[in-house]
């Protein structure tokens, strides 16, 4: 049984008169830019994550760009980040002209091991930039403690978290500002690229707002230097239908979630993800790890599954600190262990919501069968 990575298609069936009455509304008034159909998803968005205020904008790496942009973190900071998040992540703190400054990060749930954070941190470290990674929280209370004790910026990575909680309260609650992505794969995904940013904070949302449109509080008035990131009306329209089935979306991902971690039970060397106390995970991935226990290797794994037509992802092979753009970072292999183990173990199974208990059993099968045929 053939079981893609991920079917967007299956999902604009369950949703399709919907969504043709939206893109066919933003059509008939024109309305490809910005505009109220946009600033009604923004409001509702941030009302979904019980934030005052929501910035959209074209891309999640312009998300990560204007957060960084609109607090003034630039040439001659540094911000610290996950040294095992995609690329988008230092490349946002590139682009604001600031230096990423990386950490490592625990086995237990991928994200910044606060301990490790702390070693991290320099007289020009202006923030740090947690990553929530594959739609779990990173541990934000020790690392806000962290930011107040050394008067560092806290922001947020939330481009994978949609509605990811921590202690009651989501993405976006815990920093100055979070950045978020729509890309089509994503929890909560566009018919193309988006980004938003969350905050509370109203002067930073309006410079945001400002950024985003070359630097115009009004048409034609320019009251700073500023880029075009905006958001087209169209992807407004695809979010705005969509959000209100997140909620559901959410919890069928947590169904495959628990279905998953059911069929793959006691195989040795086969580590599923961890949910930490306190949180909900959102299962934008679900990452399991390949440790040698298990009889095989990742990318044995990774091949048995191809030929048995299942498709999986790698998120992500090669960690920021030996990618041939972060050369200039200084760093070498050997200063991150535990992520770079994580690369040459992690190994993305399919996760969608529209993903059934027999397809999930056909991956366990498989996977079973891989590691210890035995017991397949």
């Amino acid at each position: 049984m053939p079981v893609p990575f991920l079917d967007l298609k299956a999902q604009y069936l369950g949703i399709k008169p919907e969504i043709d009455a939206a893109i066919q509304g933003i059509l008939d008034r024109t309305e490809f830019v910005t505009g109220p159909t946009v600033r009604a998803f923004e409001e509702a968005f941030a009302a979904a994550h019980g934030a005052r205020f929501c910035a959209t904008c074209n891309s999640g790496t312009a998300a990560l760009h204007l957060m960084l942009w609109g607090l003034d973190i630039g040439s001659g900071d540094e911000v610290i980040t996950a040294a095992n998040t995609f690329m988008a992540t230092a490349g946002g703190i590139k682009l604001a002209g600031a230096s990423p400054r990386l950490a490592d990060v625990r086995a237990t749930d991928f994200n910044l091991d606060p301990h490790l954070v702390e070693a991290a941190i320099t007289p020009r470290t202006k923030a740090l930039l947690p990553v929530h990674l594959y739609g779990q929280l990173a541990d934000m209370e020790p690392l806000a403690a962290l930011a107040e004790k050394h008067g560092l910026l806290l922001l947020e990575d939330a481009a994978q978290a949609h509605l990811a909680t921590l202690g009651g309260h989501c993405a976006g609650h815990w920093g100055r500002a979070a950045a978020f992505s729509f890309y089509p794969g994503k929890n909560l995904g566009a018919y193309g690229e988006g980004g938003a940013v969350l905050t509370n904070d109203e002067a930073l949302y309006r410079r945001i707002c400002r950024l985003r449109d070359h630097g115009m509080p009004a048409k034609y008035h320019h009251a700073e230097w500023g880029h075009n990131y905006r958001l087209e009306g169209l992807q407004g329209a695809v979010l705005g239908v969509k959000l209100p089935h997140l909620p559901a979306w959410t919890a069928a991902r947590r169904q495959v979630a628990q279905w998953y971690g059911e069929e793959l039970a006691g195989l040795p060397g086969i580590l599923c993800p961890q949910e930490l106390a306190g949180r909900e995970h959102v299962y934008h991935l679900f990452v399991i790890r390949v440790t040698p226990e298990s009889g095989t290797t990742r990318d044995a794994l990774m091949a048995r599954l191809q030929e048995a037509g299942i498709a999986t992802g790698l998120h992500y092979p090669l960690p920021i600190h030996l990618q041939e753009a972060a050369r200039d970072l200084g760093y070498a292999r050997g200063d991150f262990p535990h992520t770079e183990v994580l690369a040459g173990e992690i190994l993305s199974l399919p996760m969608y919501a529209e993903l059934t208990r027999e397809q999930v059993a056909e991956v366990g099968r498989r996977v079973r069968g891989a590691c210890s045929p035995t017991v397949a």
